[in-house]
């Protein structure tokens, strides 16, 4: 059986760190403040999160960025396209608004609420051929773009729709602050003295097909699982499912450890992942050391939304030729680890990209320039 190749031909994205990919991107290299702080969440508390600044309602934008990357294919026939959603919440955030507008679950449309709510708003504007919904908490996003390379390399799709969102919620902030893992202030991840992570909302969407539109197209080249089962909420102290995941991506992309030029951390800026996280990067990596940085100091942990956004900024990376610099690091917690502190021009082969999620679910993505 033939297997095609899976490329990222088309994406776009809106976040707090700006309404386009390429200001998501200058954002990121300009270390810009795209954290706000918020009282409105948690009672007499203040939290930083990252919050999308627009006039238009979240699903219009969900609407207005999944038409842009289509018609800029120029995709119009979606007998052979499949939709992929990678959420965490869903419709939570309607569900909220309803309830706290009546004080009643009355009025409630049960189709809005779960995680393949997306996907039915979606289908209202598209005629996708079939849709999937995941939900794996924050690697929903990276588990929807690793199965859109499995459709695409099997011959059972030409394009997949890979659309990654999550908005910020009520349920989801209150929760990681009954988890104590929130901070008052922007996140510093991979920081000695961190607090914690910023909570915040996006819509990244990434078309993919199994021909490259052009030579800016990035591949889908490997994709890499793993599920420690440590602990409900806190990754295995040394970092052992991590590494398992990063492993299997390069051996899936099949090629060697060393050829990685860059690693889009999963960073969140809490004590238990990122000590995880930087112990396993530094276990795996221990000769040729990649530039390793995280980007959610800028676009906050945008849950759900997460892999499938730091998708398009690894894509960006390859394509600009810039690893982008890591934020609000003063006392790095590991010297083993080679962190970037500001913008270095490098041309790279390979980039990887970490997504890891409560139970010990662990997702890692290579992506490469195609040839």
């Amino acid at each position: 059986m033939k297997i095609s190749k899976a490329y990222i031909n088309n994406y776009s994205s809106v976040s707090c760190a700006g309404d386009s990919s390429e200001e998501l991107f200058l954002s990121i290299c300009q270390k810009k403040n795209t954290i706000s702080l918020d009282t409105s969440y948690v009672n007499e508390t203040t939290v930083a999160i990252g919050k999308i600044a627009s006039s238009l309602k979240f699903e219009e934008l969900l609407i207005k960025h999944c038409k842009k990357v289509l018609e800029e294919s120029n995709l119009d026939d979606f007998s052979n396209t499949l939709l992929i959603i990678g959420s965490s919440v869903g419709g939570m955030n309607k569900t909220e608004e309803i309830f706290f507008k009546d004080n009643s679950y009355k009025n409630i449309n049960y189709k809005e609420h779960p995680i393949d709510a997306i996907a039915h708003l979606l289908k209202k504007e598209f005629t996708f051929y079939d849709d999937i919904s995941f939900s794996t908490a924050c690697t929903s996003s990276a588990n929807a773009l690793g199965y859109a390379k499995e459709v695409i390399n099997k011959n059972i799709y030409k394009n997949v729709l890979v659309v990654g969102v999550d908005a910020l919620s009520y349920t989801t902030v209150c929760g990681f602050h009954a988890l104590s893992v929130l901070s008052s202030k922007p996140c510093t991840p991979f920081e000695q003295n961190r607090e914690g992570m910023n909570v915040a909302e996006a819509i990244a969407v990434l078309l993919i097909q199994d021909t490259k539109a052009n030579n800016n197209s990035i591949e889908i080249c490997g994709v890499g699982y793993s599920s420690d089962a440590h602990h409900m909420t806190q990754p295995h102290p040394e970092g052992a499912g991590a590494k398992k995941a990063m492993e299997n991506a390069i051996k899936d992309a099949n090629i060697s450890k060393n050829e990685i030029g860059y690693i889009n951390a999963h960073g969140t800026g809490t004590m238990a992942n990122d000590t995880s996280e930087l112990k396993a990067i530094a276990s795996l990596f221990n000769e040729n050391k990649p530039y390793v940085s995280s980007t959610k100091s800028i676009t906050g942990h945008t849950l759900g939304a997460a892999g499938a956004i730091e998708a398009i900024i690894s894509s960006m990376v390859l394509q600009q030729e810039i690893i982008p610099p890591s934020k609000n690091i003063t006392n790095l917690e590991n010297n083993e680890v080679k962190i970037s502190n500001e913008i270095i021009n490098q041309k790279l082969k390979y980039v990887l990209s970490n997504s890891f999620a409560f139970g010990g679910n662990n997702t890692s993505l290579v992506f490469g320039i195609s040839k």
